[in-house]
C-alpha cells in the first residue's frame, strides 16, 4: 500500500518535473534547502547519541509559523531538557522561523519518501511531533509512529476546497487514509464543523477535539522600522487616506488599481500600499503599476533615513518585501485582503483585525470561511464582488462613522476568540508527559 502510494508520488514528481525547473530557473522557487528536503540533515540538527529529548514542530509556511510561534515558546518553558526543531516547506517559513527560533534549529520539511524522512527521524528522535492545520503526509506520520513518537495535528481545518480532495483519497486509497490518520495520537480541530469533516474522512472520533483557531490569539507583530517611517512621511506630505491592499494575487491587482483610480479623483494625495501574495512576482506588479501610469514608490528602494527617502503622495507604494505587511495594516484607514477576489480561497483577515482598522475581502475567502462569517456576523467586515469594490472603498473613506464601526467590531470579534493557544498546550503537554511514561 505505501509501495503504491511512494510510486503515485514519484510518477507525480517526475510529470510536473518541467513545472518545478521552471520555477527554480525563473523564480529561484524550491531551489533553497533542495538538498535538505531530499533527506541531507544539516550539521546543526545533529548532535551525538544520548544527547537531550526533542519535539518536531512542521509549519508549511508563514501563517502557520506565526500561529505556532505561542505554542513553541511554551513547549521549550515546559520542557526545557527538550530541544525545539521547527520544520517548513516554503522559503518565506524558513526565514520567519529561523527569526523566531534560531537556524540552527529550523529546517526544510524533506519530501515524503522514507529515504528523505529517516534521516530526519533518526538525527532528531522526536518525542513528540507537532503539525500545524492539515500535513497528512503518509510515510512520514507512519514512520514518525513507528519511531515512537507520539502525534499531534493542532489547529486542524478541512477546508471546502481541500475536502473533496480528501474524499476522492478515501475511494481510490482507502487503507491508507485510514491508516495514516490512526497513526495520529490527537486532532485539534478549529471549529466543530472542521471536527465533523476530519471523522468524515476517517479520523478516530475519539481522537477528535475542538481546541480553536490559534491564528485569534496571535499578538501583534513588533513594529519594524518602515511602520515609523511611512506614517511620518505621510504626515508630512498630508497623504491621510491610506487603502493598505493585501496578499493580492494575479487578476487582483488591476481591479484594485482601477478601484484606487477612482479613489484619486477624489482624494488626490491618497496612498496605496500594494503586497502582492508571492515575491516572485515583485517585478510583475511593478511593471503592472507603471504601464497604467501611477506614479510608484518600491519598499526596496525607499529609504527610511529622513534625510534620504522620497515624499510617498498621490500613488502606489509597492511593498516589494517579505515580513512587513502585517504591521503596515497599522496604517491603513482601510484594509483589503487580498486572494479573495479570484476563486483563490482568501487570506488571513486577522491581521488587520488586530488593529482594529476596517476591513474588506471579496466573496472568495472559502479558506477562511468559519473567521469571515463569523466576522460578517458581527458586522465587522465587509464581502465584496468585483463591481462592488470601487463603490465600497469610496463609502468606507467618505464615512468615517462606518469605518471605525467596522474597525471597532473587528478587534472585538477577534478577542472573542481568544484561548486556543491555551488548550492546545494543554493537550500537548498532557500528550508529552503521557509519552514519558514508560509503559
Amino acid at each position: 500500500m505505501y509501495a503504491l502510494y511512494s510510486a503515485l508520488l514519484t510518477f507525480f514528481l517526475a510529470l510536473t518535473l518541467p513545472y518545478w525547473l521552471l520555477q527554480m530557473m525563473r523564480h529561484g522557487k524550491y531551489r533553497a534547502g533542495l538538498r535538505q528536503r531530499f533527506g541531507a540533515v544539516p550539521p546543526a540538527l545533529s548532535a551525538p547519541p544520548g544527547r537531550q529529548p526533542s519535539i518536531w514542530v512542521h509549519a508549511v509556511s508563514v501563517g502557520e509559523v506565526v500561529a505556532s510561534s505561542a505554542v513553541v515558546r511554551a513547549l521549550k518553558e515546559n520542557f526545557p531538557s527538550h530541544r525545539v526543531f521547527v520544520s517548513t516547506t516554503t522559503s518565506t517559513g524558513q526565514k520567519l522561523a529561523a527569526q523566531r527560533f534560531g537556524a540552527e534549529n529550523v529546517f526544510y520539511f524533506p519530501l515524503d519518501f522514507s529515504f528523505a524522512i529517516q534521516p530526519y527521524l533518526d538525527a532528531l528522535r522526536p518525542e513528540l511531533v507537532v503539525v500545524a492545520e492539515t500535513e497528512f503526509w503518509p510515510n512520514f506520520l507512519r514512520l514518525a509512529k513507528r519511531s515512537g513518537a507520539r502525534i499531534a495535528v493542532i489547529n486542524c481545518r478541512i477546508s471546502d476546497r481541500s475536502l473533496p480532495g480528501y474524499k476522492r483519497f478515501r475511494f481510490w486509497l482507502p487503507r491508507l487514509l485510514q491508516e495514516t490518520l490512526e497513526n495520529v495520537d490527537i486532532f485539534l480541530a478549529q471549529t466543530g464543523e472542521d471536527r465533523q469533516r476530519l471523522v468524515e474522512i476517517g479520523a478516530p472520533e475519539a481522537r477528535v477535539t475542538v481546541a480553536g483557531n490559534l491564528k485569534f490569539d496571535v499578538a501583534p507583530p513588533p513594529l519594524p522600522p518602515i511602520v515609523a517611517s511611512l506614517r511620518d512621511c505621510f504626515l508630512n506630505s498630508g497623504a491621510a487616506t491610506l487603502l493598505v491592499c493585501g496578499s493580492t494575487l494575479p487578476d487582483e491587482e488591476g481591479s484594485l488599481l482601477s478601484a484606487f483610480r477612482n479613489l484619486l479623483a477624489t482624494y488626490p494625495t491618497a496612498v496605496m500600499i500594494l503586497a502582492p501574495r508571492h515575491p516572485e512576482r515583485f517585478a510583475e506588479v511593478a511593471e503592472l503599476v507603471q504601464r497604467l501610469g501611477f506614479r510608484m514608490w518600491r519598499r526596496s528602494q525607499w529609504a527610511l533615513d529622513p534625510h534620504h527617502r522620497e515624499a510617498v503622495v498621490g500613488g502606489v507604494f509597492l511593498l516589494d518585501s517579505i515580513g512587513e505587511l502585517a504591521a503596515l495594516y497599522s496604517l491603513a484607514t482601510v484594509a483589503f485582503v487580498g486572494g479573495s477576489l479570484v476563486p483563490r480561497g482568501g487570506h488571513n483577515i486577522l491581521e488587520p483585525a488586530l488593529y482594529g482598522v476596517p476591513i474588506v475581502t471579496g466573496n472568495h475567502y472559502e479558506n477562511f470561511r468559519d473567521v469571515v462569517n463569523f466576522f460578517a456576523s458581527r458586522n465587522a467586515v465587509r464581502i465584496v464582488g468585483l463591481a462592488e469594490l470601487p463603490l465600497v472603498f469610496m463609502e468606507l473613506m467618505e464615512n468615517q462613522s462606518e469605518r471605525e464601526t467596522l474597525g471597532r467590531n473587528a478587534l472585538a470579534a477577534l478577542q472573542s476568540q481568544r484561548g486556543a493557544t491555551d488548550r492546545t498546550i494543554a493537550a500537548l503537554l498532557q500528550l508529552l508527559q503521557r509519552s514519558s511514561v514508560p509503559s
